[in-house]
């Protein structure tokens, strides 16, 4: 019988973030308290992206009321699963499912004195490899940067198309980091018509480039040029809409969409017996959710190898820059009990 509370929050962005829908210049969050008896308790946290998920925040904020009462009326003794399936039948929204799995994956880890990659798997990864977002457009310092990015460590390096010169800022920062580092592109659904989507990739696509995300602003579209296209489509989604007949390489996951770690481990283990390969990616998470997709990764990473993950984005926003740092081209996996920590985690 935990009692939720919801805290609003908006968090300002460094810059602002030019997508095929418009300008985001601050995030908005819903961070969550589930509390027991005393101190007992745990946070999570809900990223509704509406132009990217059809959700809207007011939307996930309904659900968590409704999953309140849920909450009030259930024994002492429930558990997880059984607290996560109520809610779930009440209103099966998984961004408000996300923030009620978080904070009960949260509170294990306090109760457990152990942070939450350690309770679900004991060879869990240490540290997570993400890839490094190259924000210039002219090839000239998009090479630099991507030059930059590649000497701190990563592996990976994510170039946007879809404006500009996007054909030279490609070549340009494949010869600056060299064969041997992994060049994703995002389109963030620059491109309208998957023909238009379809002659822009040819020429990308002598680069070498990983995967390409993002390819047209409709997901469904993207997901059907995956045997078309000359270079590998990331597909979005949490796992369920896999099919054999498609059988993408690349599969992106993210807290929100998946309803929190429970079902973000569920898809991502769903993608791997279709033979694609899952990756987490942020939704312009906050701190808990970001901190929820390190302690997933690091549960995956121990299962087998991942591609480089999303999730260096907290570095975006005016505050919270100094948690879940990138070192040498990963994030150290939170070692305190819970998702961040006891002594780092939003109060």
């Amino acid at each position: 019988m935990p009692t939720l509370r919801v805290r609003p929050r908006r968090l300002a962005l460094r810059a602002p973030v030019r997508t095929f829908w418009g300008e985001m210049r601050e995030r908005e969050l819903l961070e969550v308290r589930l509390t027991w008896d005393g101190d007992d308790h745990g946070l999570g946290e809900a990223a509704a992206l509406e132009h990217r998920d059809g959700v809207s925040t007011p939307a996930v904020r309904a659900a968590l009321e409704a999953h309140a009462e849920v909450l009030r009326r259930m024994p002492p003794a429930a558990s997880h699963s059984d607290l996560l399936a109520a809610c779930a039948a009440e209103r099966p929204l998984p961004q408000a499912l996300a923030a009620i799995d978080l904070a009960l994956w949260d509170r294990a880890g306090r109760q457990a004195g152990r942070p939450v990659a350690r309770l679900l798997a004991d060879d869990a990864a240490r540290a997570v490899p993400v890839s490094a977002m190259i924000w210039a457009r002219d090839p000239v310092f998009a090479a630099a940067e991507a030059y930059r990015a590649a000497m701190a460590g990563h592996r990976c390096v994510r170039v946007r198309v879809g404006v500009g010169d996007e054909l030279a800022r490609v070549v340009a920062v494949r010869q600056a980091v060299g064969p041997d580092i992994a060049i994703r592109i995002d389109a963030a659904g620059a491109w309208q018509h998957p023909a238009e989507a379809l002659a822009a990739l040819e020429p990308l696509a002598e680069a070498g480039i990983e995967l390409v995300e993002d390819l047209l602003a409709d997901a469904g579209e993207s997901a059907g040029l995956v045997g078309e296209s000359p270079i590998p489509v990331a597909v979005d989604g949490d796992g369920s809409g896999i099919q054999d007949d498609l059988a993408p390489a690349f599969v992106r996951l993210t807290i929100s969409r998946c309803g929190g770690i429970t079902g973000l481990l569920a898809a991502a283990r769903a993608a791997r017996r279709s033979g694609a390969r899952p990756y987490l990616a942020s939704n312009l998470d906050g701190p808990l959710g970001l901190a929820a997709g390190v302690q997933a990764a690091a549960v995956l990473l121990a299962e087998s190898p991942m591609p480089a993950c999303g999730l260096a984005t907290l570095g975006m926003f005016v505050e919270h820059t100094h948690m879940l740092p990138v070192e040498n081209g990963s994030i150290d996996v939170p070692s305190e009990p819970g998702l961040l920590g006891t002594t780092t985690q939003a109060k």
